[in-house]
């Protein structure tokens, strides 16, 4: 089991209220979302600063640490940091690419990280 504090579902969940209802609801869907120079794959930098974009929506006094100065936490959670945060996202990103060609297809997007 990966007790990592924000896995994939959890880096999902907190982009979630980012969007509102305009949330993406196909592997398609996401990756034109994600996908910043039109070129139909995900490349480890546009993954990142997409998936990054909940975690600077909740931090509120833009410090860069998502706390309890952000609003009410989990009890026991720890604070954490942004570039801890973009880091578990590379570390995901990598998952998440199983021929291992650097960039992200609607397909890769569509699977759990192995």
């Amino acid at each position: 089991m990966n007790r990592r504090p924000y896995g994939l579902l959890a880096t999902l969940l907190l982009i979630a209220p980012a969007f509102g209802q305009d949330f993406p609801r196909t592997p398609v869907e996401y990756l034109r979302r994600m996908d910043g120079n039109g070129d139909d794959r995900i490349d480890e930098a546009e993954y990142v600063r997409y998936m990054s974009q909940g975690f600077l929506r909740m931090d509120v006094n833009g410090d860069g640490v998502l706390d309890a100065n952000d609003g009410p936490m989990r009890p026991g959670a720890r604070p954490v940091r942004l570039d801890e945060f973009q880091r578990n996202l590379i570390h995901q990103f990598h998952k998440l690419d199983r021929n291992g060609d650097g960039v992200l297809n609607a397909k890769e997007l569509s699977q759990p990280p192995r």
